[in-house]
């Protein structure tokens, strides 16, 4: 509607993770401020890493989320093993990965069957689906706790992970853990395909806008989510070590989170972001999936970044059987149990070092660098989180949707903002509440 006028004022959004505003306003049809603004207080982690041990870096870095500690966990791992000059083993490289799909199974679930679908399923919250879709809410926590368990079998638990340090695992898992860990997967084929099933009833809306999108890449067959380059739809690959030429940060007084661009204004990280750039290196049932739900590469909708996730759940679900399963084959090296304070051959020398670890999580790319003395000391650490590589893009595909659904009602012009927001599954900090948009005309 050419004259229309809206005043919108999201203070505080919720239903996502941390506190941000969505400030709009529309005069007579043109667009005077559309802004995405992050007012979380800072977190200071990076501030907290100054002067402490690398090796207790992982302890303190997973505490950043509760829902990606493991991700966290392991960027900082690996940034530490960067940093030392240490080469972890195919075993641990082969459990890091299960970790990993472990984190976006758990991750994915919460997002797809509790903050995306209700939208589409016509209710505020997943709490009325309690009595609606009964069945619905059951298996998401069925899922979700049997994510949680496996967790706890690799590594003592999912939320702040023990096992996981520097070098390997304290305790590697028996084959009695193998065998259990296999047996609870293969137990949710059933809500694995009740899953999909309830995925293909999503409709989400008709929206395009073209954008960079960045993630791993590699050159090994398999999708990559642990190691590997940085790269984008752009065609621009760097190694991770120069992870700041495309990130590219910057400030604005708007915000208290820093922005990112590379090749253009923004760009989007997560998972539609790794299924544009890697999705023919997906597990072949998730490729059938993705086919069976119509998301083929180059996808430009945002909004199918939740489709994206489902097809992720699929590739992690199978990858993580035949991962389990080829450990079950070949058997676990026990030697390389780490016992601190016990196995002094296998203690790691300290030195001055630049490391920097680029792991794939639920949301996206996230780095972490850490700069070392000779007694493995951090002097300086750097932090970059998912989330706030994706802000400047949320506002771009905000100011292209607004003009595009003007002439809807408040009630329509409000779900669709909440869900663009909510499709990006940001986490600003560790807060989840319902999204609530005000209308002053």
């Amino acid at each position: 509607m050419a004259n229309k006028t809206v005043k919108i004022d999201v203070e505080y959004l919720t239903r996502v993770e941390g506190h941000g505003n969505i400030v709009i306003d529309v005069k007579e049809g043109k667009i005077d401020k559309c802004e995405f603004q992050v007012v979380e207080s800072p977190r200071l982690f990076e501030g907290m890493l100054r002067g402490r041990s690398i090796f207790e870096a992982q302890h303190i870095t997973s505490r950043i989320c509760g829902i990606c500690s493991c991700g966290h966990s392991l960027a900082s791992i690996q940034a530490a093993e960067d940093a030392l000059g240490v080469t972890p083993t195919e075993q641990t490289i082969k459990l890091r990965k299960l970790l990993l799909d472990y984190e976006f199974l758990d991750s994915h679930v919460l997002h797809v069957y509790l903050l995306a679908a209700p939208d589409v399923l016509g209710v505020p919250s997943f709490v009325p689906l309690v009595k609606t879709h009964n069945a619905v809410v059951r298996r998401a926590l069925r899922m979700k706790k049997l994510c949680n368990d496996v967790c706890d079998i690799l590594v003592g638990r999912h939320v702040h992970p023990i096992s996981a340090i520097v070098g390997g695992f304290t305790k590697l898992p028996r084959p009695k853990d193998l065998d259990a860990m296999l047996e609870m997967l293969e137990s949710m084929r059933d809500d694995m395909a009740e899953t999909l099933a309830l995925a293909k009833t999503l409709q989400f809306p008709d929206f395009y806008r073209e954008t960079e999108y960045v993630g791993l890449v590699s050159d090994d067959e398999e999708y990559p989510l642990l190691m590997g380059d940085v790269g984008s739809t752009d065609g621009k690959r760097l190694g991770k070590k120069d992870y700041r030429q495309a990130t590219n940060e910057f400030i604005d007084p708007r915000s208290s989170a820093k922005f990112a661009k590379w090749s253009r204004d923004s760009y989007l990280v997560g998972a539609l972001a790794r299924f544009n750039l890697n999705s023919d290196k997906l597990h072949p049932t998730a490729k059938a999936i993705a086919e069976e739900l119509g998301l083929k590469p180059i996808c430009h909708n945002p909004y199918l970044n939740t489709v994206a996730q489902v097809v992720e759940i699929v590739h992690c679900y199978e990858h993580a059987i035949d991962l389990i399963k080829d450990l079950k084959k070949n058997g676990i090296n026990y030697d390389e149990e780490i016992v601190v304070g016990v196995n002094e051959q296998q203690k790691i020398p300290v030195r001055a070092g630049d490391g920097v670890g680029a792991v794939e999580v639920p949301r996206g790319i996230l780095f972490h660098n850490y700069v070392t003395d000779s007694n493995g000391i951090i002097e300086q650490a750097n932090c970059i989180i998912p989330t706030n590589q994706n802000i400047a893009n949320i506002e771009y595909d905000m100011m292209k949707l607004l003009p595009e659904i003007l002439d809807q009602t408040k009630e329509e012009i409000t779900l669709k903002m909440e869900m663009l927001v909510r499709a990006y599954d940001p986490c600003i900090s560790c807060s989840a509440h319902y999204l609530n948009v005000k209308f002053v005309e």
